[in-house]
């Protein structure tokens, strides 16, 4: 009998998990536009809190930018989201793509800021050679005895 609750226990459960908890929408955002958009909306609010004052007198709302760049608005947004939500693997997939992407970004940055610096940091040895060696002529000139006229 213990095996028997069991199993209709486990297939209910089944059921219920594979069962639709919010209704895909007629108006439903792929997914590669969502990483897009999530993408994007973590730019600009990493650029707006690193700048706020900026944006306040900009005037530029996030949102509203994003919406109308992919030609979107704020109800299909809100209801994609929510069914892509409502789905943790795929929601989880989307932000893990949106992660691999900033992390990129990051890198790709981080790597053009180090050869910055090392082309900075040669420019400024060059320069200090190019002083060095203009102050030893400048003292040889100054050593070399000049003849005297009698």
């Amino acid at each position: 009998m213990k095996k028997i609750i069991v199993a209709f226990l486990g297939t209910v459960l089944f059921a219920a998990c594979a069962e639709e908890v919010v209704k895909k929408p007629d108006n439903l955002i792929s997914k590669d536009d969502m990483v897009k958009i999530l993408h994007d909306l973590a730019l600009l609010n990493a650029n707006k809190s690193a700048a706020a004052s900026d944006f306040e007198n900009s005037g530029i709302d996030i949102m509203e930018y994003l919406y109308k760049t992919y030609q979107i608005d704020s109800a299909q947004f809100a209801q994609s989201d929510l069914y892509y939500a409502s789905i943790p693997l795929e929601y989880q997939t989307i932000y893990k793509e949106v992660e691999r992407r900033l992390t990129v970004q990051k890198d790709t940055l981080e790597d053009r800021g180090k050869r910055k610096n090392e082309e900075m940091r040669q420019a400024s040895v060059r320069r200090q050679d190019s002083i060095n060696a203009l102050k030893d002529s400048l003292k040889v000139k100054k050593e070399t005895p000049t003849l005297e006229k009698n």
